[in-house]
Parts: C-alpha cells; structure tokens; sequence
C-alpha cells in the first residue's frame, strides 16, 4: 500500500482539543454510544503506511483502545474496513 488514501479511524474515549495539532490535516468527531461509551473517530488523508502506522502509535501513546480503521481510496473507488 504505497499510495494515499483516505481513512477513518474510530477510537475509545474522547480526544480532546488541546490534542487536535498532533493530529494535523485529521478531523476529529466526538460522539457517545447509545450505551455511554465515549468514542472518537478521525478522518482524513494519510500518505502511506508509514504514515498510517505513525498515527495509530500516536493513539496507542495516548491509551486510546482501537475500534476501528477504514481505508477508501481517494478517488473512492475501494473500500475496506478491519475492526
């Protein structure tokens, strides 16, 4: 996977503002589960693998358990998703 692509990634617990520049071009959503459980989901370009893999140690740094990363091409053509 050399090329970029555009990705969401869903984690446990809420990522504050004050974190929203060490996630850079990154939208951040906040939303709580119907059963109380605070999640956050990420949304953005990622370059390459290196990138990506740079990002979920940012996540795991900070203590966020990983519930989901979803991958899209970013001409939209495919579509993955591992939870």
């Amino acid at each position: 996977m050399a090329d970029q692509g555009l990705y969401q990634i869903q984690v446990q617990g809420w990522i504050s503002e004050r974190w929203r520049d060490w996630f850079e071009e990154m939208s951040i959503m906040r939303d709580q589960t119907s059963n109380g459980v605070h999640i956050t989901m990420l949304t953005g370009i990622v370059a390459d693998q290196a990138a990506l893999l740079g990002l979920l140690q940012k996540l795991y740094t900070l203590g966020f358990p990983l519930l989901l990363v979803r991958r899209k091409e970013v001409d939209g053509m495919s579509d993955s998703a591992h939870e």
